[in-house]
């Protein structure tokens, strides 16, 4: 081939390289570990994957949990550049040893995604206990679901190094059971008018942040620094959908019960 051919080659390589779109490339990924919240004695480890065409695939692998039970999951944080972390044990405003869900979200911000098994991940599932998983006899729980990016919040994949996994639901008297007699009725769920439900269901067991990720595996798009603000009421979000879902959750505990 001589140069002119050459040159006229390059351009029009150059064309066909610019016209394959973003989604033909490698699916990205962050990384997160979990670590124990109110000496849930739990661990564990979670990969969010934006993929090529836009979904997001989350993989969560835990060990240590309340066995036979199931552990409201989701994704916490903001895509408005609000600086969220995993609560310390400052959080815990009533002095009761533990860390509750209404104490913990000023620190690791509002419900992102609900991580149901099936079904809606609005917010309004945040307590959709029936479609959460459920950890197996040994208190392990594997979790792999992908959601469409048509049912994605605004901003996921942009901000995905900014969203935090946390998972609840511990056994405060060790007898391997969500109960009364561990921490007595959840105040998340009395706000939302219902009874009987254990504070154990709806206390977090592990949070995490993003940890790293691969070279080249950092969602495009930036991220946004925040403003350093850490408040919001989580009241109105658990509101959506509060007084059915933990009616589920009560309709759990009981069919334990009879058992």
């Amino acid at each position: 081939m001589n140069l002119s051919r050459t040159l006229l080659a390059v351009p029009a390589a150059t064309a066909i390289l610019l016209a394959v779109p973003t989604a033909a490339f490698a699916d990205e990924s962050v990384h997160v570990k979990l670590d124990p919240l109110n000496r849930s004695g739990a661990s564990g480890n979670a990969t969010l994957t934006a993929m090529s065409d836009g979904d997001l695939k989350i993989s969560i692998r835990s060990t240590g949990l309340v066995p036979n039970s199931p552990h409201a999951q989701h994704l916490h944080g903001s895509t408005d550049g609000m600086d969220f972390h995993c609560p310390d044990m400052s959080a815990d405003t009533d002095g009761n040893g533990y860390v509750s869900t209404e104490e913990g979200m000023p620190d690791y911000g509002n419900i992102f995604i609900s991580l149901t098994a099936k079904g809606d991940t609005t917010p309004k599932s945040g307590l959709a206990v029936d479609r959460m998983p459920t950890a197996d006899a040994k208190g392990n729980l594997s979790y792999e679901r992908i959601i469409p990016a048509a049912d994605l919040p605004p901003g996921t994949i942009k901000h995905l190094k900014d969203l935090h996994v946390v998972q609840h639901g511990i056994d405060a008297n060790n007898n391997g059971e969500y109960d009364l007699d561990g921490l007595g009725e959840s105040t998340l769920a009395k706000s939302a008018g219902l009874s009987g439900i254990p504070q154990e269901v709806t206390d977090p067991a592990l949070c995490g942040m993003v940890t790293g990720a691969a070279a080249g595996s950092v969602p495009v798009g930036g991220v946004d620094t925040g403003d350093g603000s850490t408040r919001h009421d989580s009241a109105p979000l658990y509101a959506l959908g509060g007084i059915a879902l933990l009616a589920a959750a009560g309709a759990f505990i009981a069919r334990r019960r009879l058992a």
